[in-house]
Parts: C-alpha cells; sequence; structure tokens
C-alpha cells in the first residue's frame, strides 16, 4: 500500500516515470503490476527464475521480460523457456506479445534493446493505458472510500455485528446496511 501512495504522490508531482523495483515473484510483485502501467520482469539464468517465472504467474503480468547476464550459462535456456510459455498463449494481431531481451548489465549489452521494447510498448499500448489508468484509478478511489466507510464504524459494534451474522441471526446484507447507518 505504500508504494502505491508513493507512486500516487510521484505522479501527482508530475514525474513522467516512476520506477518501482521489487525483489522475488509474490503477490506484492503482482499488486505493483497493477499499480503501474507497464511491468518489466528481469529474470537471471543461474536463480532457477525460469521454474519460478512459470509457477508464479509472472507470465501474465510482464509486458517485456528481460534476461540479465545473458553471458553466463543457462541465458538461452531462459529466454525458450519464457518463449515457450508464451507461444502457449493465443494473442491476437494487434495485442501486446511481450519480448524477451538479453541483457549484460555490466557491460550495458542490451540496454537499447530494453530501451526500444519500452518504447514499442507503450506506443503500442497507449490507448490501452488510459483505460488501464483510469480502472486503476476507480478501483483506488473504492478502496479509499472503503478503508475510510470502515475506520468510521465502531470496532465494539462491527465485531457484535460479526458474531449475529455467524450466529445466523441477522443476515449479511441486512448487517452491511446496519452498520452503514
Amino acid at each position: 500500500a505504500s508504494t502505491r501512495e508513493v507512486a500516487d504522490v510521484l505522479d501527482g508531482f508530475g514525474f513522467d516515470r516512476v520506477i518501482i523495483e521489487t525483489v522475488g515473484v509474490g503477490q506484492s510483485e503482482l499488486d505493483v503490476a497493477r499499480t503501474a502501467d507497464s511491468t518489466m520482469v528481469v529474470l537471471v539464468p543461474e536463480s532457477g527464475d525460469s521454474i519460478q517465472t512459470l509457477k508464479a504467474g509472472v507470465m501474465e503480468i510482464a509486458d517485456i521480460f528481460v534476461v540479465n547476464k545473458a553471458d553466463r550459462e543457462g541465458a538461452d535456456r531462459l529466454v525458450s523457456a519464457i518463449e515457450s510459455n508464451l507461444s502457449l498463449e493465443t494473442v491476437a494481431p494487434d495485442e501486446w506479445r511481450p519480448p524477451s531481451v538479453k541483457t549484460i548489465a555490466t557491460t550495458g549489452d542490451g540496454v537499447n534493446g530494453v530501451i526500444e521494447a519500452i518504447a514499442a510498448f507503450r506506443e503500442h499500448s497507449k490507448a490501452a493505458s488510459a483505460a488501464k489508468r483510469r480502472l486503476r484509478s476507480e478501483s483506488r478511489l473504492k478502496e479509499l472510500i472503503a478503508d475510510r466507510l470502515m475506520a468510521r464504524i465502531d470496532p465494539g459494534r462491527l465485531a457484535a455485528m460479526v458474531d449475529r451474522v455467524a450466529n445466523r441471526e441477522v443476515d449479511p446484507y441486512s448487517a452491511a446496511d446496519e452498520l452503514m447507518t
């Protein structure tokens, strides 16, 4: 939640680009993907990331895959695993298919390919980005409203109502209506 709030503040200050870095593959990365206009997943060959990538749902959130340390053993296998997984999904001609870009950060090799992939994604998704931003804004606003409404409900009154619902004295819909009054 804090990351999203900081991104909101930076966006409010007019920054064109905000980069959010995470580590690992888990729920927080999926949350960041919902926050961001685009998501780049950076993998390295020797960390076993190829297995994590295939298992953790990262295939669905990545707009661009970057295989760093491409000079190391297993980099080509990792790119092949990504490409194989992507080939299992049907992509319409007008839909974006995430590219896989190999880089070597220590030498800068492949960085231009990443920049080109980002530019291509931004160009491809101009209309989709506006729609995604609107959906994200709606979701964020609803979340803030829900948080503020919950903050107004007395915790003791909420606990008592939960007990009543659990004991089937009242249905959850009626309980919610009663708590909102």
